[in-house]
C-alpha cells in the first residue's frame, strides 16, 4: 500500500490512513469543528453578558458598601464581593455550560454520560476552581491596594506561581476526586510502556491509565502535573477503541515528550507572560470599559465590585489572543510528536491513533482556519509527518499485535 515504483509514497499513505473514515464521518467531524469555532465567541459574548448583568444588578456595591461603612479590614470585602460575583457568574452561565460541555457533546456522540452526573462533576468542579480563584483575587486585589502603578507586573508573578502550584496539587488531590487512576495492567501492554519509559528516562510509576470514558468518550491521553507529581495518564477508551502495541507506543511516547521537555512548566511560564500583557492592558482598559457599562458607582480599579469589569476585560482580551495561545499549544504538540517518531519509532501506531480523534477534531482545515483555531496542528499534517518520518526509517514500521 502507498508504493510507487516500489517505492514508500508519504502522501498517499496519508491519504489511505485519512481514508479509513467514510465521507459522512469527515462531514461530521467538520460540522462538530467548526461548531467549536462558533463556540469560542458565543462563549465570551455569554461570559460579558454575565458581567454585565451583574454589574447591572448592584449586589457587589451593596455588599461592598455594607462591609466599608462597618470599616472592617479590606480583604473582607473582597472575599464576600469576589465569592458573590463568583456564584452569581457560575448561575448565570450554567443554561450555556449545559448546551455546550454536555447536550452538545452527548448530540454527537462524545459523551454518554447522564446529565446528572454531569451537573454533580460540574458544580463540583466550580466550587474547588471557584475556592483556588476567591485565594488568588485576595492576593491581586492586595497587590492593586499597595502597588496601584506596578500590580499588572507583580500579578503576572501571581499568576505564574498559582499556575505552578495547581499543576504540582490537581494531580494529586483534585483529579482523583473525579477519576481513578491506576497502573496499567500486568501483561504486554504494561510490559511495552516500562520498557519505553525506561529506555528514555522516564519514571514507568508515573504512566497510568483512568476511567476517562466516565466524562467521554474520546481517545485520548494526557500529561498533568509538575516534578515528582507529573504522571502520564490514557484514558481507557483508548483500549476500548481497540488500541493496538503500536498505537499505546506511539501515544505514550508522545506524552512522553510532553513529559521530558517538561511543556507544562513552559506553559504555566506562558500564561504567566499572557497575565502580564492581560493585566497591563486591563490596567490601562478598565476606565473605558466601566464607562462603557455605566457601573457609575465603582469606585475604581481597586473596587471589588469592579470585578466583573476585569473579567469583561480578560474575556475579550483572552478571545482575540486565541490564534497566539493556539500556536504555543501546536508547537508542544508538533514537538511531542517528534519525540514520539524519534524514541518509540512508531508511525504507523501514531497514525492510527491520531485517525481516531478526527471524529472531534476535522483532519484537514485550512492554513487560516488551522493558524486560528487549532490547539494542535491538524490530524492530516501529523500524519504526513509520521509518513515522512516513516519513509526514512521503514524499520519503524512493523505490524503490530493486539495486546
Amino acid at each position: 500500500m502507498a508504493e510507487i515504483g516500489g517505492g514508500f509514497d508519504p502522501a498517499a499513505a496519508t491519504a489511505a490512513y485519512l481514508a479509513q473514515l467514510p465521507p459522512e464521518a469527515h462531514q461530521r467531524a467538520i460540522a462538530y469543528t467548526h461548531g467549536d469555532h462558533w463556540l469560542l465567541l458565543w462563549g465570551a459574548l455569554v461570559a460579558v453578558a454575565s458581567g454585565w448583568l451583574i454589574l447591572k444588578s448592584e449586589i457587589l456595591v451593596g455588599i461592598r458598601r455594607r462591609i466599608a461603612s462597618s470599616r472592617r479590614r479590606p480583604w473582607l470585602a473582597v472575599a464576600a464581593t469576589a465569592a458573590a460575583a463568583l456564584v452569581m457568574d457560575t448561575i448565570l452561565e450554567l443554561p450555556w455550560d449545559v448546551y455546550a460541555d454536555w447536550w452538545r457533546e452527548r448530540s454527537y456522540g462524545l459523551t454518554s454520560r447522564p446529565f446528572l452526573g454531569w451537573l454533580v462533576e460540574t458544580l463540583t468542579k466550580d466550587l474547588i476552581y471557584g475556592l483556588v480563584m476567591l485565594v488568588f483575587l485576595l492576593g491581586l486585589y492586595a497587590l492593586i491596594r499597595r502597588s496601584p502603578r506596578r500590580w499588572w507586573l507583580w500579578g503576572a508573578g501571581l499568576t505564574g506561581v498559582l499556575s505552578v502550584v495547581l499543576l504540582v496539587l490537581a494531580p494529586v488531590f483534585i483529579a482523583p476526586l473525579f477519576n481513578r487512576f491506576e497502573p496499567a495492567p500486568a501483561g504486554p501492554v504494561r510490559e511495552a510502556v516500562v520498557a519505553l519509559a525506561q529506555a528514555n528516562g522516564v519514571p514507568s510509576d508515573k504512566i497510568v491509565v483512568y476511567d476517562g470514558s466516565k466524562q467521554s468518550n474520546r481517545y485520548t491521553a494526557h500529561v498533568s502535573g509538575a516534578f515528582g507529581a507529573a504522571q502520564i495518564a490514557m484514558s481507557d477508551v483508548m483500549f476500548k477503541k481497540g488500541a493496538d502495541m503500536a498505537e499505546v507506543r506511539g501515544v505514550v511516547g508522545h506524552e512522553m515528550g510532553h513529559y521530558a521537555h517538561m511543556h507544562t512548566l513552559l506553559q504555566a511560564l506562558f500564561v504567566a507572560l499572557a497575565a502580564l500583557a492581560t493585566f497591563y492592558l486591563t490596567d490601562r482598559l478598565f476606565p473605558l470599559v466601566q464607562e462603557l457599562t455605566g457601573a457609575d458607582d465603582v469606585q475604581g480599579l481597586a473596587d471589588p465590585a469592579g470585578l466583573p469589569i476585569i473579567a469583561i476585560i480578560v474575556t475579550l482580551l483572552g478571545l482575540l489572543a486565541t490564534p497566539i495561545s493556539n500556536a504555543g499549544s501546536r508547537f508542544f504538540e508538533a514537538d511531542a510528536d517528534r519525540y514520539s517518531l524519534t524514541r518509540a519509532n512508531e508511525p504507523d501506531g501514531l497514525a492510527r491513533a491520531l485517525v481516531k480523534t478526527i471524529e472531534y477534531r476535522a483532519a484537514s482545515p485550512s492554513p487560516v482556519e488551522e493558524f486560528i483555531f487549532y490547539s494542535h496542528p491538524s490530524v492530516g499534517s501529523r500524519i504526513r509527518r509520521a509518513m515522512d518520518w516513516k519513509s526514512t526509517h521503514p524499520a519503524g514500521a512493523i505490524p503490530s499485535r493486539k495486546p
